[in-house]
């Protein structure tokens, strides 16, 4: 908002809240990363996707591997297989997007977009109930090594209202200030991060870090009840469900619930923990940026509290065998719909698996059904895996039964839960922040 306010562009608010992200919600993201962005340039009436995703370490190097740390996290009622440790930490990405957005759209000095972190990071951050319970359920990861000073101070697991501290990203983000974004790359934190490797036996190197750069794209168009939407195709296929899903307007509760069924089932498993920033501007430009560690892999860059990511350790992101320097598989989705006056909606999620299903539900609540920013994402969701249906308090009892009748076993959460995503959403006439992230919303 301070950006916005001080005459930045969609792309310079999007980097400072990206930062922000960095040091408010670091269970669910970090600047050792990876992500996608979105960017709709009103003046040339343009968009464009930003591939910021993580790259596959080892050039330069002989190919070897490394063994991972093996673990299953309770998620919800399921518990899901994951592998972490320095060998899972593949190259990071979210730096150079953010030097991409900023040296392509941006209008304000780097140093101005990284001062809201900075000042964050000096003081203490409130445990917001989503974090707390995310926290909880990957305490595992986060408190190995050096997060457990971080996250479980004293012996004692940070709970909701509890503060975080962390002063070593006080260092990173004066760092990142005054050598700039390659400063993960070729400066100071990407010095740290080969020491760590050399040091602990991981897979990036100096030739993967000096050789990264975020590349632009050409989105994928899709026409959804009168409007272009823009967005990325990745491994959800989020287009191809907005062009199979049927008109949502006028039906009633069951037989909507049926009909979203029907275009989310059989959707795969991937990663957890991610976070989605959705921002216009003045102008008409808009931007929305997805980044996320995965689990994070449980270790730290040492005296700057830089959590590295374990996408390498997320099987089913590696959905072909990769070369050194070849980008991961995502299920990213940040997307805009566009119309005759521009930018109607920006949106993007977090949620892995359940990813493509909050913001299909979401798109077409706004789009399609007609409700504002927040009802839409406010609203009761439910996500198919297989036969099972998960779906939170609020569906009526006709719902459920007509959801049996179907074949479907129901399985009725107890309350609203991060398990169903996270959704940001600007539109002409609001915002919306997801309460299942502790997310929130503002207007200039």
């Amino acid at each position: 908002m301070e950006i916005l306010d001080q005459g930045g562009s969609a792309a310079d608010a999007a980097v400072a809240a990206c930062l922000a992200s960095c040091v408010a919600e670091t269970v669910m993201t970090g600047l050792l990363g990876g992500g996608h962005a979105i960017y709709f340039d009103a003046a040339s009436e343009r968009a464009a996707t930003l591939d910021c995703f993580i790259a596959m370490p080892g050039l330069g190097r002989e190919r070897r591997e490394v063994a991972l740390l093996e673990l299953d996290v309770p998620f919800g009622s399921e518990l899901v297989h994951y592998a972490v440790g320095i060998g899972s930490c593949g190259v990071p990405g979210v730096p150079a997007g953010l030097d991409a957005l900023w040296g392509e759209h941006g209008r304000l000095p780097w140093a101005q977009l990284v001062e809201p972190a900075l000042r964050l990071a000096r003081g203490a951050i409130p445990m917001l109930p989503a974090h707390a319970s995310c926290l909880a359920m990957l305490a595992p990861v986060m408190t190995m090594n050096e997060g457990a000073e971080i996250y479980s101070p004293g012996g004692s697991l940070l709970a909701e209202g509890d503060l975080l501290r962390q002063p070593g990203l006080v260092r990173a983000l004066e760092t990142l200030a005054d050598e700039g974004p390659r400063s993960a790359y070729e400066g100071t934190i990407g010095k740290a991060l080969l020491a760590l490797m050399e040091e602990r036996g991981g897979l990036v190197t100096e030739e993967d870090l000096e050789s990264y750069e975020a590349t632009w794209l050409e989105p994928v168009n899709v026409e959804f009840r009168g409007y272009d939407i823009v967005t990325r195709d990745g491994l959800n296929d989020f287009p191809g469900a907005l062009s199979s899903l049927g008109p949502l307007h006028g039906l009633e509760e069951p037989q909507r619930a049926l009909a979203l069924i029907e275009t989310l089932r059989e959707e795969p498993e991937r990663q957890n923990g991610t976070t989605n920033v959705s921002i216009t501007d003045d102008d008409g430009n808009a931007c929305v940026l997805t980044t996320s560690l995965g689990l994070g892999s449980g270790d730290f860059l040492s005296g700057f509290d830089l959590h590295l990511n374990s996408m390498l350790g997320e099987a089913d992101l590696l959905t072909a065998p990769l070369e050194p320097g070849e980008r991961m598989a995502s299920m990213m989705a940040p997307s805009l719909a566009l119309d005759e006056h521009g930018v109607a909606l920006a949106t993007g999620a977090a949620g892995g698996t359940r990813l493509r299903s909050a913001l299909l539900q979401v798109v077409a609540g706004i789009l399609d059904e007609g409700l504002d920013a927040q009802s839409a994402v406010d609203r009761a969701r439910l996500h198919p895996a297989g036969a099972v249906v998960h779906i939170e308090p609020g569906f009526a009892a006709e719902t459920i039964a007509a959801l049996e009748s179907a074949g479907f076993e129901v399985r009725e959460w107890t309350g609203r839960h991060h398990y169903f995503g996270g959704v940001s959403a600007v539109t002409r006439t609001g915002a919306a922040g997801d309460p299942r992230r502790s997310g929130a919303a503002r207007l200039v």
